[in-house]
């Protein structure tokens, strides 16, 4: 359950047909080094669905997706990926299990080509897309198979890093502001890729500034603030919310 949140709020059992949650995080602490960032954070997620932390600068949200990867000098509480505990695991493992975690710097190699950089990661478990899927999602990548990561442009060099992680059979993708700084065009992209990884049945935590393409995507939205999880709002209230997310967001 998500501590503290106001309103009657609580980050407990997703309505998405209250079935089992696929990750269930609960008292989640974060350090780095002597610098206290996450306090309590607690949500949970249903298998399929897209969820968004939305939340000013500074209010944890990459932390929260590097806390779960175990990405953090320390952490404490609980994280619950299918059942199992992984809060004492280390980060290789926890890929393992089938969470995949896309940074907003990407880490596309410079030096190797598209399909190359496609390659890269090892499959982790079965069901992961093939490249001929992957390819008929992400047209541009096609074209530019043979070029080197140098050569991509922003909005491609965020597709790559999000099919990169789609062959590897992971069925929870951690993705860190996947729409910062693209133009409008591949911004529209991404979403309809989004919706698609949903569609195959991926689930999705997507970190977000932009709550007007988190409302085209995501099933809920978590509110950070101060390294907290202070709301959590259904995507058909996000119209009726937006006064408390303008209050929240400072948008």
């Amino acid at each position: 359950m998500a501590d503290g949140m106001p309103n009657g709020r609580s980050g407990g059992p997703s309505p998405a047909g209250g079935g089992k949650a696929l990750l269930e995080v609960s008292n989640l602490e974060a350090w780095y080094g002597e610098s206290h960032i996450l306090h309590g954070v607690g949500l949970e997620i249903a298998p399929g669905e897209v969820v968004t932390l939305l939340g000013r600068n500074g209010a944890g949200k990459t932390t929260t997706l590097r806390a779960i990867m175990g990405l953090v000098g320390r952490r404490s509480g609980s994280v619950r990926y299918e059942g199992r505990e992984t809060i004492n695991d280390r980060s290789d493992r926890i890929a393992r299990a089938g969470i995949a975690f896309c940074p907003e710097e990407r880490g596309i190699f410079a030096s190797l080509d598209v399909t190359e950089n496609l390659m890269l990661p090892p499959v982790v478990q079965p069901g992961g897309l093939d490249l001929d899927t992957i390819y008929a999602l992400f047209p541009n990548l096609k074209e530019r198979a043979r070029s080197p990561g140098t050569k991509l442009s922003g909005g491609e060099q965020q597709m790559l890093a999000i099919a990169r992680i789609l062959r590897t059979g992971a069925k929870l993708l951690l993705l860190d502001e996947p729409t910062e700084g693209l133009a409008p065009v591949i911004v529209q992209q991404i979403g309809r890729t989004i919706r698609e990884i949903k569609a195959r049945g991926f689930t999705v935590l997507l970190v977000e500034q932009n709550f007007r393409f988190a409302q085209t995507v995501a099933d809920r939205h978590y509110v950070m603030e101060h390294g907290r999880v202070v709301d959590m709002v259904p995507n058909s209230e996000l119209t009726a919310s937006l006064g408390r997310l303008h209050e929240y967001l400072g948008v």
